[in-house]
């Protein structure tokens, strides 16, 4: 596999886009592929066998197209497809997200985390199993954010009805005493300058999007796959193109040409 092919990167929507800006962050001479897969946000309200099948599709469309790599920019579809795509593709590097437990639960004084997440992440056994593996002594109180995943997809990260949402989902853990919030979903550091300005400073606020742009370069390197350059990025959604093409310029901080996701 040729060291400059690109890295596919998908989500179900807009959030991915924060793990698009670590990678390019941390690896600005890989290409990037970005799937959103808009006509199908959010998957936290979606079965895993549902999510598994768009999870293929999307696998499928990005390695036709030369993909050497995939990362699931996505809590809720890595819980539930990430086991998969690593036996379908057993030797294609395949990283997924998960809620940053282990940290949190390293950070917090107060011994209360607040995890912030989709309906679909909070509920699957990947979670589950992280809670019992990291959390100890920490109790982990749990939010689920319905409606906050389309917020963002519409771009609409601060103002007063997403204050309003945001608020409601914060108070409380905040009551509870948490002291340390996981953003436990792709679409959420979105929001981090609003979440910011409504809880405290005293309270931390972890996500995992440079993590995994740290286990992609990882993974790339023990496979002597790391591009020399020069770099481009490429978008499609399976919604409306010109619906992410109006919010790239603030998300991703350039604007470029989305393509219509086949199918």
């Amino acid at each position: 596999m040729a060291s400059e092919a690109p890295v596919g990167v998908f989500d179900s929507g807009v959030g991915g886009l924060s793990v698009l800006g670590e990678i390019r962050a941390r690896l600005p001479w890989e290409s990037l592929f970005y799937v959103a897969d808009s006509g199908h946000v959010p998957y936290g309200e979606k079965s895993p066998e549902y999510i598994r099948e768009r999870c293929r599709q999307i696998a499928a469309f990005l390695l036709e197209r030369g993909a050497k790599a995939l990362v699931l920019a996505c809590n809720t579809a890595t819980a539930a497809a990430v086991a998969e795509l690593r036996e379908l593709y057993p030797e294609l590097p395949v990283v997924g997200m998960e809620p940053a437990v282990k940290p949190a639960a390293a950070a917090t004084r107060s011994g209360r985390v607040g995890v912030l997440a989709t309906t679909g992440t909070l509920k699957s056994a990947r979670f589950a199993a992280l809670l019992d593996r990291f959390a100890g002594d920490v109790r982990v109180i749990t939010q689920p954010c319905p409606g906050l995943v389309e917020r963002i997809e519409a771009g609409a990260l601060d103002g007063p009805q997403t204050r309003e949402l945001l608020q409601g989902f914060v108070a409380p853990l905040l009551a509870e005493g948490c002291d340390t919030l996981i953003l436990g979903c792709t679409h959420y550091p979105f929001v981090r300058p609003l979440l910011r300005e409504l809880v405290p400073e005293s309270v931390s606020l972890i996500d995992t999007g440079a993590a995994v742009a740290r286990q992609l370069e990882r993974l790339l390197e023990a496979r002597k796959l790391l591009a020399a350059g020069p770099a481009a990025a490429r978008f499609w959604s399976s919604g409306d193109p010109a619906e992410l093409a109006r919010v790239l310029p603030r998300l991703w901080g350039a604007a470029a040409a989305v393509e219509a996701l086949p199918g």
